[in-house]
Formats: structure tokens, sequence, C-alpha cells
């Protein structure tokens, strides 16, 4: 279980799939690093992810966006076969990903990481800025927004308000 002086996400970057660990709550407080990592490695052309929900308290829209973005991104490349799996969701967390749809998007499976699976030993915290910008605030709940539309309904407001404060020259 994460404290506030661990990382909330570990990352083998070198594995295939690249397997995540989610640590604590996963919120726009720490997604930072987790959006930036993941669009670094969608650009090194890197197609399938696994997310390990086991040790994750929590989530908010924001990091939903974000992992429904990697989905989206990932479903792209499907012929060199592309994925984003989400594993150990417990059931408060499995609930969320239903209700924004987002089992659409990515494989989900409330089953355990497989022995062959688990790199707890080569796992490496992922560090950097955990400030998320608007641009990606606003990225990420278009991302749930364009899912179904009673996510648009639900994130239309947030989408609208954070667009504005970026056209009046706050990008923060």
């Amino acid at each position: 279980m994460a404290v506030d002086n661990q990382p909330i996400y570990r990352v083998d970057p070198f594995s295939d799939p690249v397997i995540i660990k989610i640590c604590g709550r996963a919120s726009f407080q720490n997604a930072g690093p987790l959006s930036t990592f993941f669009q670094e490695m969608l650009q090194q052309g890197v197609p399938r992810f696994i997310l390990d929900f086991g040790e994750c308290t929590g989530m908010d829209s924001t990091f939903l966006g974000i992992i429904a973005g990697a989905a989206l991104e990932t479903r792209k490349v499907e012929g060199e076969g592309g994925y984003l799996a989400l594993l150990c969701l417990g059931e408060r967390n499995l609930e969320l990903v239903r209700n924004l749809g987002l089992h659409r998007l990515a494989r989900v499976d409330s089953g355990e990481l497989s022995e062959s699976m688990d790199q707890s030993d080569t796992m490496q915290p992922l560090s950097g800025d955990a400030a998320v910008t608007r641009k990606v605030l606003i990225t990420a709940h278009e991302n749930l927004a364009g899912i179904n539309e009673a996510n648009l309904e639900k994130f239309q407001d947030i989408v609208e308000y954070l667009k504005s404060r970026l056209k009046e020259g706050d990008d923060k």
C-alpha cells in the first residue's frame, strides 16, 4: 500500500506488455507522470499495457480519462497486438470502469497477474511533475465524454469550464 512518501505508480517499461502497478489513490493530483509515460511509450510504438489495480484504493475521473485515452491509442495499433488491460480491479473500481464504459475500450479482468508477469523486482517508480495541466484535464474528460451519451452529460460542464479557463490564458 502506498504512503505519502512512496510513488503511486510503479512501472516496468521494458516488459512486454508494459506493466504499471497503481499503489494508493490515483487522481488528478498525481496523474501527471502517468499521462507523460503513456504518451512517451505510445510515441515509441509500445502497444501493450497491463495496469495492476491490486493496491489501488480509488481513482478519479481525470485518471480514468487518461486510461481511456491510452486505451483508444492502443486500439489504433491493434493489428500489432495493441491493447490496454485492467487487472485486479476491486469491486468499487470495477463499478467505476463499467459505469463509464471503459470496459468497452480496455480488457478488464478481476483476476491477478500470473507469476510469469510479476515484475516486482524490475519495477521502478514513475517520477516527474505530478501536476496535470488544464490541457490534460480537458483531454482526459473529453475521452470519457466520447465513450457514451451518459458520459457526455456527466462531463460536459467541466470540459466547458476548463476550456473557458484555458482561453483566458490560464493553462495551469
